[in-house]
C-alpha cells in the first residue's frame, strides 16, 4: 500500500499518526473480542501509540458524541423517512443502531484522541521500549 501524506486519508484508514503505515488496532473490528487492542508502538516507525497511562479515557468523550450524532441522524431518519413511527421503533431502531457502531465509534474516537492530543505531529529521534 502507498503511503498516505494526508492526514484524514490516514485517520479514517487507522493508521499511526506519525509515519501514516502502521495499523493502530491489532484485530479487525468484526473481532468482538479483541476490537479495542491496540499495539503499544506503531510497528513501522515504533512511536508509542498510548503517550501516558489512561490516555484514552478522553476519547469516551468524542465516543459520546458520537452516539449523539447517531441519536439525531437515526431519529430524524425515522421521523422524515417513517412516518413518525411509535416510540417503540425509535428505542429499538436507535438501540440497534448504535449497539451496531460501538466497535467503529470506539476505534474512531482513539484514532482522533491520538492524533488531536497525542503529540506525535514532530519527528521522533529514536525511541527505546
Amino acid at each position: 500500500m502507498a503511503v498516505s501524506t494526508s492526514p484524514t486519508l490516514a485517520l479514517l484508514d487507522l493508521r499511526c499518526p506519525h509515519c501514516h503505515q502502521g495499523h493502530l488496532f491489532t484485530h479487525s473490528a468484526f473481532n468482538l473480542a479483541h476490537f479495542t487492542d491496540m499495539p503499544t508502538h506503531c510497528e513501522v516507525c515504533a512511536v508509542p501509540l498510548e503517550p501516558e497511562p489512561g490516555f484514552y479515557w478522553g476519547a469516551m468523550f468524542i465516543t459520546y458524541a458520537f452516539n449523539v450524532a447517531t441519536v439525531l441522524l437515526v431519529g430524524a431518519l425515522l421521523y422524515f423517512l417513517g412516518g413518525d413511527p411509535a416510540v417503540w421503533v425509535y428505542v429499538l431502531t436507535v438501540t440497534g443502531v448504535a449497539l451496531a457502531l460501538v466497535p467503529a465509534a470506539l476505534r474512531y474516537s482513539r484514532a482522533l484522541m491520538l492524533y488531536w492530543f497525542g503529540g506525535s505531529r514532530y519527528r521522533y529521534s529514536v525511541w527505546i521500549s
